[in-house]
């Protein structure tokens, strides 16, 4: 009996989309620049921390309190931080779909993000406009992600928290970052045009 095809996820943020860059953009111009020198009784002040070395966005960008965070990230500029945002290198879908169009007869591939309400139109927009030609598209949240998990065989991710907990029977691949240097993974690739090679050094296809 011939074996299924192992199933590949592909994790948008960090990998395909560099979310960070464009919300550097999004909060400078909407919160820093709009409110400079405009004096808040409570004496707040928006601010980016940088280096940008987490993913934890309350280190790095201030916001008065978490809804504030959700409603800019998700309410007020969804489409300009997720649908916008620049591709994590000049070449990414280039290389990524030349892995799907190589290895789709041995391997199922699946894009997979984390949304929340209006970042998963955007993300959609984001993978038409870059001309993915993944077939299937998996959107998750914290309540959902063992679901993600059941889809998959294996993770290319830069998430930190993914790289270090996932299931026993699961095989993740790290996508090297700025804000996952310090994690180990067994696997690992600085490009997606790497993934190939990775794949067929793992006896995945």
């Amino acid at each position: 009996m011939e074996r299924p095809n192992f199933r590949i996820g592909i994790d948008v943020n960090g990998v395909l989309r560099d979310t960070i860059t464009k919300l550097e953009q999004t909060y400078q111009k909407f919160l820093i620049d709009k409110t400079d020198g405009i004096e808040e009784n409570d004496n707040f002040s928006y601010e980016i921390i940088t280096p940008i070395n987490t993913p934890n966005l309350k280190n790095h960008f201030k916001f008065k309190d978490d809804e504030e965070m959700f409603s800019f990230l998700y309410e007020e500029f969804p489409m300009e931080i997720f649908g916008h945002a620049p591709s994590r290198e000049y070449n990414t879908f280039n290389d990524l779909n030349q892995t799907y169009l190589n290895l789709r007869d041995n391997l199922d591939f699946i894009i997979v993000s984390d949304e929340i309400g209006k970042s998963k139109p955007a993300t959609l927009f984001f993978l038409s406009k870059f001309g993915c030609q993944f077939e299937k598209v998996k959107f998750y949240s914290e309540i959902t992600k063992k679901q993600m998990w059941d889809e998959i065989d294996v993770l290319l991710t830069a998430n930190p928290n993914l790289l270090l907990e996932y299931p026993s029977d699961k095989l993740v691949i790290k996508y090297s970052t700025e804000y996952n240097m310090n994690v180990d993974s067994e696997h690992s690739i600085d490009k997606i045009n790497e993934l190939d090679d990775k794949l067929k050094q793992l006896k995945l296809c």
